[in-house]
């Protein structure tokens, strides 16, 4: 790691709402899938409780982020072999402008694993984009280009998923998976790195953990996103890499912690809940649990490693001391955070396999599978209760996301808003 020249923290860490209404990947910069609204729609079909659906040129496993009234949705275009950025109107679904970037280099990906799987990080004056090994670019919010950094190339089988964020004058981005993979940080007014954090190499070897695995790195790597916590007086910025999850100051990148246990394959970000971040691995990879607030290595402090445990793809959110997460065969189970135990497991109703992360409204979970359907369901440590099925019948890899009351669904076919009903 190497730390050049910093820029002065001169803002509190915000939540989400108080610059857009979903400005992230998982909605604000704890990564938590959380959503303040409380009426939003629980029924809905492909015309029920549809305020508009916008059709999209080609499939994407992006995620939009909203701003105000602005949408911003990444977007490839194969043929075209170009990369872009659209922003659309909240209200009506109408393209407000669009950006595209050329990208001829041909870059290895997994065939369900589209490019711009990278959603947008916006804030009130900008939005950011990571295009892989196109580059990260900076626009205004009416489209300019703002500014532009090559981060070098993104070589893995399976392509690249990991979004940035912006924190107080940082755009923070794990650029990887593969060789040359590193956590950076720039300035979000010029795109110069402040710091950066180059992963460390891994090298396959005998292990002890139940994982069984190529070695030439086929399995291995990290697609998750970062998150940002409150850790008593400081904030951590806390990432899943392969066989380890590593604590930082955000501001200046320096190392905090470290905690051993996970396997090499990581897909889902840390999901963090009073204290607590816990880690899974892909592919019932191993779990675990850790305090925040540590220093060092705190393998031998963590509180819970589960070997070969419930992790997928999709990111779990957490309430009331119990974490809710998906495997990716659509099966749902909730766990003990300080224990790591299995309270239930269910499959979810309807069809289909799940890329998607939850997302947590009050009492309700909202869980989108690969074909189109969302479950809603009650997030209770006591049983499963599902509250009903709702399917578009348009195959999707993304999450959730939500604004005004509303939720925005992003298919390979399409963009649905999908409306709070109006009172009689």
């Amino acid at each position: 790691m190497k730390s050049l020249v910093l820029i002065p923290s001169i803002l509190l860490l915000l939540v989400s709402t108080s610059l857009a209404d979903w400005p992230f990947w998982r909605g604000d910069l704890a990564g938590s899938g959380v959503t303040a609204e409380t009426k939003l729609p629980t029924e809905w079909d492909k015309e029920k409780n549809v305020k508009w659906r916008v059709a999209l040129p080609e499939a994407g496993n992006s995620s939009p982020v909203i701003s105000g009234d602005r949408i911003f949705l990444t977007q490839p275009n194969t043929e075209k072999k170009q990369r872009g950025l659209l922003c659309l109107d909240r209200k009506s679904g109408k393209t407000l402008w669009e950006k595209s970037v050329g990208y001829e280099t041909k870059e290895r990906t997994h065939r369900t694993n589209h490019f711009c799987s990278s959603s947008p990080a916006t804030d009130d004056e900008r939005v950011i984009v990571a295009y892989g090994s196109a580059g990260i670019y900076c626009y205004s919010l009416d489209g300019r280009e703002l500014w532009r950094r090559d981060l070098g190339t993104i070589d893995h089988v399976w392509g690249y998923g990991s979004s940035p964020l912006i924190y107080e004058n940082l755009c923070i981005h794990y650029h990887g998976p593969g060789k040359g993979a590193a956590l950076v940080a720039l300035d979000k007014k010029t795109g110069k790195t402040v710091w950066r954090f180059d992963e460390p190499s891994w090298k396959p070897g005998k292990r002890t953990d139940g994982f069984r695995g190529q070695s030439d790195g086929g399995i291995i790597g990290a697609f998750g996103t970062p998150i940002i916590v409150k850790a008593g007086g400081r904030d951590e910025l806390i990432m899943s890499f392969p066989t380890e999850m590593k604590a930082f100051d955000p501001k200046t990148g320096r190392e905090l912690w470290s905690c051993g246990g996970l396997n090499p394959l990581v897909y889902t970000s840390p999901v963090h809940h009073d204290g607590t971040v816990v880690a899974m691995g892909g592919y019932y990879g191993n779990s675990i649990g850790v305090q925040t607030g540590g220093k060092g290595n705190v393998t031998g402090k963590r509180l819970w490693q589960e070997i070969r445990h419930h992790g997928g793809i999709g990111t779990g959110v957490a309430k009331d001391g119990h974490l809710y997460v998906q495997d990716a065969g659509g099966i749902a189970y909730c766990i003990d955070f300080a224990s790591g135990a299995t309270k239930w497991k269910a499959r979810l109703p309807g069809r289909g396999n799940s890329w998607g992360s939850f997302l947590l409204a009050g009492d309700l979970i909202y869980a989108l599978s690969q074909t189109g359907n969302t479950t809603v369901f009650k997030a209770s440590p006591e049983k499963f209760e599902s509250l009903g099925l709702n399917e578009l019948e348009e195959r999707t890899n993304s999450s959730i996301a939500v604004a005004k009351s509303d939720l925005f669904i992003r298919t390979h076919e399409a963009l649905w808003r999908i409306a709070t009903p109006s009172p009689n």
